[in-house]
């Protein structure tokens, strides 16, 4: 009898195969959801530190990894550039990104925005350089690979990599002009910068912030534009550093500061052109011009005689300017006449002046500052077609000083900021000006587009019991007073037109005695004081006429206040208000934003009114600036278009 049957023996045989195959498979399946597909597809260098599935592809395909291609980068790179088995398109975007990989791995701390070695930089230049090949040089045009991923992650290298690299040559060129020509290594590199708009007597900034690195609290949306280019904010130093430097050094005072600032915190995008006209000129070029553009001017620029859309940054230089700014404590130490407060109003223009823009000019209210507009001028400069067809300026004052002293001052420095930037006053940033105020913010923009027509100065000769020639010609601009005429239209937000009662109260008036004039206001009006004693026998020389405050203005029992809201607006002028409603159970007539009653902000002949329900500061209700951004897109239709709110 046999130990196995032939049946038996196939049995086991099979048996036995079946275990070793099934221990052996070769491939084995998985599921896994969107998200994770997603995120595992589109990781790379840049977002998780670890090359793209695309490059460990190529490595793959030539039998190396990143651990290998570190240990020994020139190897690595040869054997990419020359081995067969890929083709152009994964040769560039892998050596891009490992070379994005071998800067970062360099660096002390990789997420950290710019380099400080020669070395680093020149990686950074081979990363750019690769990209740049890929991006244009390559077999198909960046157009028939628009809707791929790796396209788009390959740009992204592009980005980063000048972002670094330029940020590192700024932190190695020390005290060089920008447009001096730069040798690193063997490369030589040449700058361009017509396309940026430098502050005057300014043409090395003090810092070169990659606006990508930048978040920030207080702003509810950070506003950009994809493209091509590192987004950067170039920081200038300010006339008041400047000052507080030289005073320091014990040097001498240059001429005064002109009532204006310009942007010193400008947007700035930068791309790196390398020399070459086919991919192999490309790759061995060691030529490469800088370009710097506003992109506020600039939309599209071309790239390898390609037309691309240029990367833009609407928010980071306007973020990080109020940021740096200390306006919220000057802005108080002004309002108690503190040391280091202001004294006189300054224009401070949000971008670089821009001559074919309308010009928008903000003002904020009492112990306020620019910062009152956080959100308001981020959202409209976060518009493209608002961005593309208006600037904005804002006035910063001194809000402890009296209506009329604002008034007068805010209308000089707005005509000599005018004057200026446009000598001939024929630029459309002169014409058709937009005044946007809240609080007294609001009535300052009032009395800029209104006309005495006489009646103040016919009620103060009536009460001193003047002769009209008698006043002093430094008296009348503060008495009579026609509307800026480049102004066209003005938003009012929560303005006491007519005062208010909360002036009145215990705290206002508190407040009010705490309230101290800068001397050289407290001698401007001593000098009108002497002029009325000196004209009216009704007033003895040695009277002391109390100079009124700005919470004094803001009363509704203040004969200043009563006087100006009987005057008429031009009639060229068309304006609008938004008001707030603090008090929703009161009839609209008797409702308040809490320290505005509705009487007082509410004009009759407004073009449109909106009443939010929200505090004093409405400025910043998501609703007001709906409302604000309505009026000024309407402004750029013809008037039969014009929507209401």
């Amino acid at each position: 009898m046999t130990l196995f049957s032939p049946s038996r023996w196939h049995l086991g045989l099979v048996l036995a195969l079946a275990t070793l195959l099934t221990g052996c498979a070769g491939v084995t399946v998985r599921t896994t959801d969107p998200a994770t597909y997603l995120a595992e597809r589109r990781s790379d260098v840049l977002t998780s530190g670890e090359l793209s599935p695309a490059a460990q592809e190529a490595l793959r395909v030539l039998d190396l990894d990143s651990k290998r291609c570190l240990a020994d980068v020139p190897w690595c790179h040869y054997t990419i550039a020359t081995a067969t088995g890929l083709y152009d398109e994964q040769r560039m975007a892998t050596l891009a990104e490992l070379w994005i990989l071998q800067a970062r791995k360099a660096q002390q701390v990789p997420s950290l925005p710019g380099t400080r070695t020669p070395e680093d930089v020149q990686a950074w230049l081979e990363a750019a350089r690769h990209a740049w090949a890929y991006l244009f040089f390559t077999q198909r045009k960046p157009s028939d690979r628009a809707f791929e991923d790796r396209q788009v992650q390959v740009r992204d290298y592009y980005n980063h990599a000048v972002q670094q690299a330029v940020t590192g040559l700024f932190a190695l060129r020390g005290e060089a002009a920008p447009s001096a020509p730069i040798t690193l290594g063997s490369w030589h590199l040449t700058s361009d910068f017509s396309g940026v708009w430098l502050p005057a007597n300014k043409n090395i900034p003090n810092e070169l912030v990659p606006a990508t690195s930048l978040r920030f609290s207080g702003l509810r949306n950070q506003y950009r534009r994809d493209g091509f280019g590192a987004e950067l904010v170039a920081v200038f130093q300010s006339d008041a550093d400047r000052d507080l430097a030289r005073t320091a050094q014990g040097m001498l005072e240059g001429p005064p500061r002109p009532p204006y600032q310009e942007s010193l915190f400008p947007a700035v995008t930068v791309v790196l052109n390398f020399a070459g006209q086919r991919l192999e000129e490309v790759l061995s070029t060691r030529e490469v011009q800088l370009q710097a553009f506003d992109p506020y001017r600039v939309r599209q620029v071309e790239l390898a005689r390609t037309q691309v859309p240029l990367a833009g940054n609407f928010s980071s230089g306007y973020g990080l300017w109020l940021a740096r700014s200390g306006f919220a404590t000057q802005a108080l130490r002004t309002l108690v006449g503190l040391s280091n407060g202001i004294v006189r109003p300054s224009i401070y223009l949000m971008q670089p002046y821009d001559p074919n823009r309308r010009t928008i000019v903000m003002l904020h209210g009492l112990a306020s500052s620019p910062e009152a507009w956080i959100n308001v001028a981020n959202e409209v400069l976060g518009d493209e077609n608002l961005r593309r067809n208006y600037q904005i300026w804002q006035v910063y004052y001194p809000t402890n000083a009296p209506l009329a002293l604002n008034n007068q001052a805010i209308r000089q420095a707005l005509q000599r900021t005018l004057q200026h930037f446009d000598p001939q006053g024929t630029a459309r940033a002169s014409q058709d000006i937009t005044l946007v105020g809240h609080s007294m913010g609001g009535v300052l923009a009032r009395l800029m587009v209104s006309s005495t027509q006489g009646q103040v100065l016919a009620s103060i000769t009536d009460t001193y019991g003047l002769d009209p020639d008698q006043l002093d010609e430094q008296l009348r601009p503060f008495v009579e007073f026609e509307p800026v005429p480049q102004v066209s239209s003005a938003i009012f937000i929560a303005a006491p037109h007519r005062g208010t009662d909360f002036a009145n109260n215990r705290i206002a008036r508190w407040v009010s005695n705490l309230i101290t004039l800068p001397f050289s206001m407290v001698e401007q009006f001593a000098d009108l004081r002497r002029q009325l004693a000196n004209a009216s026998p009704r007033i003895g020389k040695d009277s002391l006429l109390r100079i009124p405050n700005s919470i004094d203005n803001l009363s509704d029992a203040d004969e200043y206040v009563r006087l100006m809201a009987n005057l008429p607006i031009s009639p060229r002028v068309r304006y609008h208000s938004i008001i707030g409603n603090d008090t929703p159970n009161l009839p609209l007539a008797d409702s308040s934003d809490g320290i505005v009653p509705y009487r007082s902000a509410h004009l009759e002949g407004a073009a449109s009114e909106l009443i939010v329900p929200f505090s004093h500061s409405v400025q910043e209700h998501p609703r007001a600036i709906v409302e604000i951004r309505r009026i000024l897109h309407n402004q750029l239709l013809p008037s039969n278009a014009q929507s209401k709110p």
